[in-house]
């Protein structure tokens, strides 16, 4: 028994023993641990603080050197500056100089000038005193006095000159008249055959077809949700019925209802029609017309050889793009009739640039017609003078419907190649019938007031001047006589645009000569 106690405790002493001496052993390589750590952490922290006081000099030295290269930068420019100042002085003291000499040999000339006007006013005198004596010798060799023989003079002089003039006057006008209007058929014949141009009639509406007839209840969707969001993203209405496979998109604005067209043929490709689908599609559309405009617009530019116009001038042409008047797209009207001024100022020798530009914004008004209140000319005139044009392209503008006086001879090229422009064959859909009986109408509602005694419709029937009979419309009841018809056109005639409505009033005197 005692020989197994023993080992047992001979083993649990020396366990003990062995766990002593472990413990003492790790306590020791703890507490080894901890001072190298704290001798690592004290080193860091030394070499923390030379690093920091190293930056620290490296940042000072750094400022100071910035602040020597700053005050060297400012001393060369100050040099500069007391240079630039010399020299300035130096030109100052010589043009003063140079003025004195100048001043010293316009005294000189001032004294020359006077002793010669001195001299000049002796002779003239003793010419005076000469002429006198001589009309008094004449005087009492005529028996006339120098007033009576003068009158004499000149009333056969005036009637012998008016005569002549008379004849002069006549010729002239007839050879200005004949020589103008072949002059004239000659620059527009060359003009029109230069500038060649097909024209294709487009709608107010867009026409979208379908693959389908399901998909008509796919662009309504439930309950109509997704035609009242298209609707109410774009601004335009969607017309559904009974046409086969087609949706047809209405509405004034051009733009708009390009939006809608391409986000309508988008969503139809995709296939995936809903209201959040249709208002991405919309957005997307949105900035694909966007550029579509800028693009239109620059190109028009680089056609005609416009440069220098302000961005916004630049959409707005591109916008034209879209914009059509009677079946005839404004883009390419206003491209044409910018060629067609510009190749008649060749022509005539006038300003080739200001007739092209001129030619090419005419009809900028027409972008935003729709939106302002007001004919597209003075939009036109007020969307020029925003964006600071010329004054002699304003001018063009506001004068290419006979609105103002023309006043240039490019705003006058700039009208004449409007009018070519529209009356192109083929280039309006406006039928010759029914042109000339909206020009009828519009003498026939002038003729049927009391007191006109003859209308004229002009301006391819944009105005109506009016002479009436002076004993029974004064000057007072002309301008309530001239907004009474202007009304009667408003209610029975359809136009596009304004009509401008002229009163002419005025009284003749007529004799005979026997």
């Amino acid at each position: 028994m005692d020989r197994i106690i023993i080992p047992i405790i001979v083993g649990l002493v020396t366990l003990l023993i062995g766990m002593g001496i472990g413990y003492i052993i790790r306590k020791n390589i703890a507490e080894a641990k901890i001072r190298t750590a704290e001798e690592a952490a004290a080193k860091i922290l030394i070499d923390a603080k030379k690093e920091a006081e190293t930056r620290n000099k490296e940042a000072l030295l750094e400022a100071k050197d910035e602040i020597l290269r700053l005050r060297t930068e400012a001393d060369r420019e100050n040099k500069e500056r007391r240079n630039d100042i010399q020299r300035q002085e130096k030109r100052l003291q010589q043009k003063e100089e140079s003025l004195d000499k100048k001043l010293e040999t316009i005294e000189r000339q001032e004294d020359n000038l006077h002793k010669t006007e001195q001299e000049i006013s002796r002779r003239l005198e003793k010419v005076k005193a000469m002429h006198d004596e001589k009309i008094k010798e004449l005087e009492t060799i005529s028996g006339l006095t120098t007033a009576e023989a003068k009158q004499i003079l000149l009333n056969s002089i005036e009637d012998e000159i008016r005569h002549e003039a008379a004849i002069m006057v006549r010729d002239i006008e007839q050879q200005a008249k004949e020589e103008g209007e072949k002059r004239a058929r000659e620059v527009i014949s060359t003009a029109i055959q230069r500038v060649a141009a097909d024209h294709v009639s487009e709608t107010t509406v867009s026409v979208v077809p379908l693959p389908n007839e399901e998909m008509k209840g796919r662009i309504i969707g439930r309950e109509g949700r997704n035609i009242r969001t298209l609707e109410t993203l774009t601004g335009i209405d969607l017309i559904i019925d009974d046409t086969p496979e087609a949706v047809i998109l209405s509405g004034f604005d051009p733009v708009r209802r390009e939006v809608a067209r391409v986000a309508l043929e988008k969503l139809i490709l995709d296939g995936r029609i809903h209201p959040a689908r249709i208002e991405e599609m919309v957005e997307k559309s949105k900035v694909e017309v966007e550029k579509r405009v800028w693009d239109e617009g620059e190109a028009a530019t680089f056609e005609t050889g416009v440069g220098g116009l302000h961005p916004e001038i630049i959409k707005m042409l591109g916008r034209l793009k879209f914009r059509t008047s009677y079946g005839q797209n404004v883009l390419q009207h206003s491209v044409e009739v910018a060629h067609l001024a510009g190749i008649m100022a060749s022509e005539l020798g006038a300003d080739v640039t200001l007739a092209k530009r001129g030619g090419l914004l005419h009809d900028l008004g027409k972008a935003i017609d729709h939106e302002v209140e007001g004919s597209h000319v003075a939009i036109g005139a007020d969307i020029a003078k925003k964006f600071r044009e010329n004054d002699a392209v304003i001018h063009c503008i506001a004068a290419h419907h006979g609105d103002i006086e023309i006043k240039s001879i490019e705003a006058a090229l700039v009208q004449a190649a409007d009018a070519i422009s529209a009356a192109r064959p083929g280039a309006r859909r406006e039928t010759l019938e029914f042109y000339i009986k909206r020009l009828q109408k519009l003498e026939e509602i002038a003729d049927s007031f009391e007191g006109v005694e003859k209308s004229f419709a002009i301006q391819a029937g944009r105005e109506i001047r009016i002479i009436v009979k002076p004993d029974k419309i004064d000057d007072l009841a002309a301008a309530r006589f001239a907004r009474d018809i202007a009304k009667k056109i408003e209610s029975e005639l359809e136009y596009p645009g304004q009509i401008k409505v002229v009163i002419i009033r005025e009284t003749r005197v007529v004799d005979y000569a026997k």
